[in-house]
This record gives C-alpha cells, sequence and structure tokens, in this order.
C-alpha cells in the first residue's frame, strides 16, 4: 500500500470509529444513542436503521455495517488507482481490450478473408450504384508506413469487373485491359487503409511511433464508448470509439486534405453487425461518410478467413492489355 493509501485508510478510519472501537459512522452513531454520556434512554425502542442490538438488548452500534465501511475505503483506493492511469496508458490498454474482443491470436494469424455481400454507393445521399461485390484481401509482411495489403474488389455475378490494389498501385480491370487509377485514388486508397483502424489491429500496433491518447467517454448511439486518438509516425491521426460493452471498435474518424478543393473532407466509417468467424469478430455492416453524406455501404452475407488465396488474384496477369491511365 503506497503513502496515499495509506494517508487515505487513516482518515477514513479515524473519521468512522466510534467509542467502542467500531467502524462506523461516529455522527450517526451519537444522533442515534439518546440520553447522558451516550446511552441510550430506557425508554426508547426506536434505533437508527444502521444499528442493532446484541442477544442481552444492548445497543451494539454499526458491527453489522463493517463491510459497509471497508467496501468504501475499497471504492476510495478504486478511485485512486484510476486517477493514476494516464491518457497515454488508458489509450493503449483500450486499444489492447479491442484486440482481445476481435479475436486475439486468432484475429493477429488471419492470413486473408474474403467478403460476400452487396455494395451501394451513393451521390449526395442518393443512390448512385448497386452491385453484388466480393472483397478478397490479404496481408503482407508490415513495413511500417507503407501499405502492407493487396485488395480485389470485384463486382458482378461473374465479376466481370473489379478493382485491384497492391503495394504497387490500383487498376480498374474489365473485359478491355487494365487502368491504372489516378495518383489521386491510390494516394486516398492508402491513406484511408493506413488509418483504418482494423487495419491497425491486424498490421500497425507494433509500428514504432504509435501513438494511442484516450480522449476518455461518452455515448454514441445510446451505447458507453471509450474514445482514443491513434496517431503513427508520419502524424496521420484517426479517432476511434470503442464500446464499453464488447471492446469492439464502432466508429471511426479523420481529416483530410481535399486537394482539389483546397478544402478538409471528414472521412467517417461505422461498424457494425459484428459476427464469429472461425474465432475472429468482423463486422458485416461497413458504412461510410464524407462530410456528413453517405458515400459507399456494403452489407455482407458471409465473410471467411484463411482461404490461402494465390497471388494471381492480386497480380495483373502478363498477357493483360494495359489501358492509359485514368484522368
Amino acid at each position: 500500500m503506497n503513502a496515499i493509501h495509506r494517508f487515505l485508510w487513516s482518515r477514513l478510519s479515524k473519521a468512522s470509529r466510534a467509542p467502542d472501537g467500531t467502524i462506523c459512522d461516529y455522527a450517526c452513531y451519537r444522533a442515534a444513542t439518546i440520553g447522558s454520556g451516550g446511552q441510550e434512554s430506557q425508554g426508547s425502542k426506536t434505533l437508527s436503521p444502521l444499528l442493532s442490538r446484541d442477544s442481552h438488548g444492548a445497543v451494539e452500534p454499526f458491527r453489522n455495517h463493517i463491510r459497509f465501511g471497508l467496501g468504501l475505503a475499497l471504492c476510495v483506493l478504486a478511485a485512486v488507482a484510476a486517477a493514476a492511469e494516464t491518457p497515454f496508458d488508458r489509450g493503449k490498454r483500450v486499444v489492447n481490450e479491442a484486440l482481445q474482443a476481435l479475436g486475439g491470436d486468432a484475429y493477429l494469424n488471419m492470413q486473408d478473408r474474403v467478403e460476400s455481400g452487396r455494395a451501394y454507393s451513393f451521390y449526395r445521399e442518393q443512390l448512385s450504384g448497386l452491385s453484388i461485390a466480393k472483397i478478397y484481401t490479404r496481408y503482407l509482411i508490415p513495413t511500417p508506413g507503407q501499405l502492407s495489403m493487396r485488395e480485389r474488389q470485384a463486382f458482378g455475378k461473374t465479376e466481370y469487373t473489379a478493382v485491384l490494389f497492391n503495394e504497387m498501385g490500383g487498376w480498374e480491370l474489365t473485359f478491355r485491359g487494365a487502368r491504372p487509377v489516378t495518383d489521386l485514388r491510390y494516394m486516398q486508397y492508402q491513406d484511408s487503409t493506413l488509418r483504418n483502424v482494423l487495419y491497425i489491429l491486424r498490421q500497425r500496433l507494433k509500428e514504432p511511433g504509435m501513438i494511442f491518447y484516450s480522449q476518455g467517454s461518452d455515448i454514441f448511439q445510446n451505447v458507453p464508448v471509450e474514445i482514443v486518438d491513434i496517431t503513427d509516425a508520419d502524424n496521420r491521426t484517426v479517432t476511434v470509439y470503442f464500446s464499453q460493452r464488447d471492446k469492439l471498435p464502432v466508429r471511426q474518424a479523420f481529416r483530410r486534405r481535399n486537394v482539389e478543393l483546397k478544402d478538409w473532407d471528414d472521412e467517417v466509417t461505422l461498424f457494425t453487425k459484428y459476427r464469429d468467424v472461425n474465432g475472429v469478430k468482423w463486422p458485416f455492416d461497413i458504412h461510410r461518410e464524407r462530410n456528413g453524406e453517405k458515400v459507399y455501404e456494403i452489407f455482407s452475407d458471409s465473410v471467411e478467413i484463411n482461404k490461402d488465396l494465390q497471388d494471381d488474384l492480386f497480380t495483373l496477369p502478363a498477357n493483360l492489355k494495359i489501358l492509359p491511365k485514368a484522368k
């Protein structure tokens, strides 16, 4: 017990010890006893609810409430211990709890993933695209500050079109060939992935320079949450809301410079409908907003992990025609 704890315990003990040595609220003891000398008047039959009589009918002040006094002391000590936790310690604890809630080692050992469902795109809150979608993801050996993941987003029942992203670039794939995406689109994909909390928990937790800073607790959509700012060595920051109930991430938000409009975009992602997939918790509904307007949502019907996905899914065939870069 450290010096602070000993001081609080001594003050609590002095304030709550009755004349007979019993731990109690002394002010209540004096108010409850009647007559001179602190003795109960003979005619008094009524005692404080916190007092009791022994087998001989004598007043036994608060002997049955020692547990209450000890419980109060423990609460005080717990509050002091909680206050000693810095925002950095709390942030790291919340993030580690989230990793365990997602599956712990099972999550860290997830090598690849296939999400199948329906993808929706929106423009100014109006539906602008709908398609059957299959998202293939494969994790690489982490490289600090670099994209360490490959992803193929295939659309349609026969997957006749797709968008491919890997550490070398991005391409739109159609029957005509492969068209490289714009530099801006690829840069935004990299930035969004590096700030994605699910990617951070899988690939970046041990990266040098990562900072986890707790902003405290709040209520989000009637759910108590812990709010943590995650910042990397390149000053990329994402604010993540973790549910206090199940420790899972439910919301993330960050600001990104809009180089075309010379302004800032507020990017928000919501994660809901978590389900267990071979020991890993994964959200089956992912919803994205930009500047308060919905821009994308995917509802997964099924999610599979560790399917031993091969390289040909994430690389361009040698004989595929390369089209001019998108403008």
